[in-house]
């Protein structure tokens, strides 16, 4: 499988956004924005389109749209006060909307179909290099600020009141979650991209007990998750994107499983 090139730059990328999608995923569900990745990608739908109807790189129209829309929830959500999802579930109407009228567009609808569940043969030269760059910013900024995105996820308030630069840094760390969401649009796919950055954590809390310990399992399992799916989906002819998120859905219940039988020899 290794011998092609191809696959070796799947297993490259793919093992870079394994680790960046769970470093964001982990902040959002203990933020209680889980959606928001769901919003992001309908978003990244609709700069897909744009840039295959512009004849540009549609990773790059994917990420300008998910910054423009990451930008435009942090100011919507200021607005809104306490019904701040409002921000999320508007943008990811705004985005399903675009991405069907610009979708009759599109001259070739396959080439956006591959970013719906992820395509290994689709992924360029460009966007290797792009990925790669854009994968190393999220890992060394969410590791520079993982102290205070901890405390944002857990009490934005008392954030603040310790001298964090909530606003500032919740602008940013949505602007991380919408890169992540780009350039994961590649091989995970776009419409369940969101799926795997809140599984991972979802299964990693079943087996930790802290904050950390649980970035570190859900990253060590979405590494498996992306891996392991790349390589049945290489020997049985089917969408990796798909694969991943159902391989990562089995561990899930299973860590249920095991939660509750657990639970019940302890009780």
């Amino acid at each position: 499988m290794l011998q092609y090139e191809f696959m070796r730059t799947a297993f490259i990328i793919g093992g870079l956004l394994a680790i960046i999608i769970p470093l964001i995923g982990v902040v959002i569900v203990f933020k209680r924005m889980s959606m928001i990745g769901d919003a992001l990608s309908h978003i990244s739908l609709s700069g897909i389109t744009i840039g295959l109807i512009l004849g540009i790189n549609p990773l790059i129209g994917a990420i300008v749209m998910s910054l423009i829309a990451a930008i435009s929830i942090e100011f919507i959500q200021k607005k809104l006060g306490k019904y701040q999802e409002i921000a999320i579930a508007a943008i990811m109407s705004f985005g399903i909307g675009l991405s069907g009228v610009l979708l009759g567009f599109v001259k070739n609808p396959a080439n956006f179909n591959s970013f719906l569940f992820g395509s290994i043969v689709a992924i360029g030269d460009n966007d290797n290099t792009l990925a790669i760059v854009l994968s190393i910013v999220v890992i060394v900024l969410s590791l520079k600020y993982y102290r205070e995105f901890f405390y944002m996820a857990f009490d934005p308030q008392a954030a603040k009141l310790a001298g964090i630069p909530v606003d500032r840094l919740s602008l940013l760390f949505t602007m991380l979650t919408a890169i992540t969401v780009s350039i994961a649009s590649r091989i995970i796919g776009a419409l369940i991209v969101s799926s795997l950055m809140v599984i991972p954590t979802a299964c990693a809390m079943q087996f930790s007990k802290s904050y950390k310990s649980t970035m570190g399992i859900s990253v060590i399992l979405s590494l498996i998750f992306v891996w392991l799916g790349l390589t049945i989906s290489y020997h049985l002819d089917i969408a990796p994107g798909g694969t991943i998120v159902l391989l990562s859905v089995v561990m899930l219940v299973f860590s249920l499983f095991y939660k509750s039988l657990r639970n019940l020899k302890h009780a």
